[in-house]
């Protein structure tokens, strides 16, 4: 199942952005498996879960940290971390710089559907915090993460995708050093297919690949 799933997305996606199969409420063995049927990136949002996917999972496996990650969490992983989805505090910042012996690919989170129940800066917000992260050089800024709303309603969906986007070629205008954005990480099992459509590079899906929880 994993294997036809996973061979039917991405041949839908193409080379138009990096697949993450996000194995989250999964197991190892299923993980795995997903390695045997093509998959290389695996997004997982704990740290316990993320330590025992990188351990099982071949050295060529690359696991994104996709959640929300606590600062007295980051040592505990930054030496197998390479990708980071949900940049959206400075201290958390200070933990890589401070623990991390390479760069972290970090997406800063933003929050552009406004909603309480999600994590990540308002757009507004992003351009000072972008200035705060230049002096972290071990903080590697690539580009820009969100989450649509949960909802069928494929104009709002859009709506989210398209200011992203929108908000990643103003803030491109002034990319230097460790603060480059390029990337946009955003589309999920849902609606990846709306993401691809505005430009999203990587997108993060689940259950269309690994199937229910």
């Amino acid at each position: 199942m994993i294997k036809d799933n996973y061979t039917r997305i991405k041949e839908k996606i193409g080379d138009a952005a990096t697949l993450i199969a996000v194995t989250k409420y999964h197991t190892a063995e299923q993980a795995v498996e997903a390695y045997e049927a093509g998959v290389r990136h695996f997004g997982e949002n704990r740290p316990e879960g993320f330590l025992e996917k990188k351990k099982a999972l071949p050295e060529d496996a690359i696991v994104h940290f996709i959640g929300t990650l606590q600062s007295r969490k980051v040592k505990q992983i930054i030496d197998d971390m390479h990708y980071l989805h949900s940049l959206d505090r400075e201290s958390v910042a200070k933990k890589i710089e401070q623990y991390s012996e390479h760069t972290v690919k970090c997406f800063i989170q933003v929050n552009v559907s406004g909603e309480d129940s999600k994590h990540g800066l308002t757009p507004e917000e992003v351009p000072e915090f972008l200035e705060r992260l230049s002096k972290y050089k071990k903080v590697e800024v690539i580009g820009l993460m969100t989450m649509a709303p949960n909802t069928d309603d494929r104009s709002l969906i859009s709506d989210v995708f398209r200011k992203l986007s929108e908000l990643k070629d103003e803030l491109a205008e002034n990319n230097h050093d460790n603060i480059q954005i390029k990337e946009l990480s955003m589309g999920m099992s849902n609606d990846y297919d709306v993401a691809l459509e505005y430009g999203a590079t990587f997108v993060r899906v689940g259950s269309k690949i690994m199937g229910s929880r």
